[in-house]
């Protein structure tokens, strides 16, 4: 009976996952699990005993979360940053780098940045400057329409470049009347609204800066002149500005699988915000600019990070679609778990492949 169960525990042993190290009874269940999982070099992985996780979320569970592992946990309070989740080399090198990792809030916003460079608050800034950014943030601050004010109305919209400058900024004057003005988190008031941009003459001015001179149908998301768009939750801030983009080109925080709480469930910004960058927003009055700044910090933070670099890195690669091929179940149930693993491939993009030249 003992020598029965000493089998059994070791065929499941041969059977566990390389990933994500879930054990299966059968080589056949591991497989099918394979096919499904999409564990890839792009997944967030604990840096002590290299489990894949689909998020960073689960990642920070795995590390200290309220049922962690132990060995990692024990490791991680000593050698681990709790913004990035990387582990170093010493205590020493985790507190400098985690120093480093830290960001600072945009305590000063939108209105004393601008009042800095000589400009009133409802100023616009010229975006056709020589350093023509080829990355974006945007974000939108809405009021409300309709009988009960629950209709998001774009009012103020901010653009910045990499380095936290503002390339666009004015309040845009909605087409519909406002019946709450939002004004405990928006800041805005009638008179801002009174003689601001109409919406249909910020959206064209928009819609051509992130084109740069491309035709919507023929930008790609490599070696082009469109520019790529970062935000958090843009499908809200595009329709409320009745502008359509390229997919290929937008980089959403809150669509981003290893920034999600699940796979249909999104995080705040300002959750994200304090959790991987390590500061506040959201207190008061709302500021697009401090938005702005938190998304590109957040999107650099992912862009920038180190993974090995595969010539068809999608599982959507036509050279990866028969990986798990069924007609290969006979071969892959004789393969290892790790020759499995090496195998799978990304269902997501990877927002370090914008990185790669």
């Amino acid at each position: 009976m003992d020598y029965r169960l000493s089998m059994e525990s070791s065929e499941t042993l041969r059977n566990k996952c390389g990933g994500c190290y879930r054990q299966f009874n059968k080589k056949e269940h591991l497989v099918e699990h394979m096919r499904i999982s999409y564990h890839s070099v792009h997944e967030p992985i604990c840096g002590i005993c290299n489990k894949h996780c689909r998020s960073f979320d689960s990642l920070r569970e795995h590390l200290i979360g309220p049922l962690p592992k132990q060995e990692c946990k024990n490791i991680f309070s000593i050698r681990g940053c709790r913004f990035c989740l990387t582990i170093l080399e010493s205590p020493n090198a985790r507190r400098i780098h985690q120093e480093r990792c830290q960001f600072s809030n945009v305590n000063s916003g939108l209105t004393t940045r601008m009042a800095a460079l000589g400009l009133r608050d409802n100023a616009i800034i010229d975006y056709t400057s020589s350093r023509s950014p080829r990355v974006v943030a945007l974000s939108c601050k809405m009021v409300g329409g309709g009988s009960d004010g629950s209709l998001d109305l774009c009012a103020r919209v901010c653009i910045t470049d990499e380095s936290e400058n503002v390339v666009f900024h004015t309040y845009v004057k909605p087409t519909m009347p406002v019946t709450n003005y939002r004004y405990q988190t928006t800041g805005i008031r009638p008179e801002n609204l009174r003689d601001a941009m109409p919406l249909k003459h910020a959206q064209r001015k928009i819609q051509e800066f992130l084109c740069n001179g491309e035709p919507m149908w023929k930008i790609r998301p490599r070696n082009g002149k469109a520019r790529i768009l970062v935000g958090h939750g843009l499908d809200n801030h595009l329709d409320s500005l009745q502008l359509e983009y390229s997919s290929s080109m937008i980089r959403d925080i809150a669509q981003y699988p290893p920034l999600m709480k699940s796979s249909k469930l999104s995080n705040s910004l300002k959750y994200l915000t304090q959790a991987y960058l390590g500061y506040d927003i959201h207190v008061g009055i709302q500021d697009p600019y401090e938005d702005c700044v938190a998304t590109m910090r957040l999107y650099t933070r992912m862009r920038y990070q180190k993974h090995r670099i595969e010539a068809y890195p999608l599982a959507s690669d036509p050279q990866n679609r028969n990986n798990y091929g069924a007609w290969r179940q006979n071969e892959l149930e004789r393969m290892s778990p790790e020759e499995l693993l090496d195998l799978s491939r990304s269902d997501y993009y990877c927002w370090c492949l914008d990185s790669v030249s």
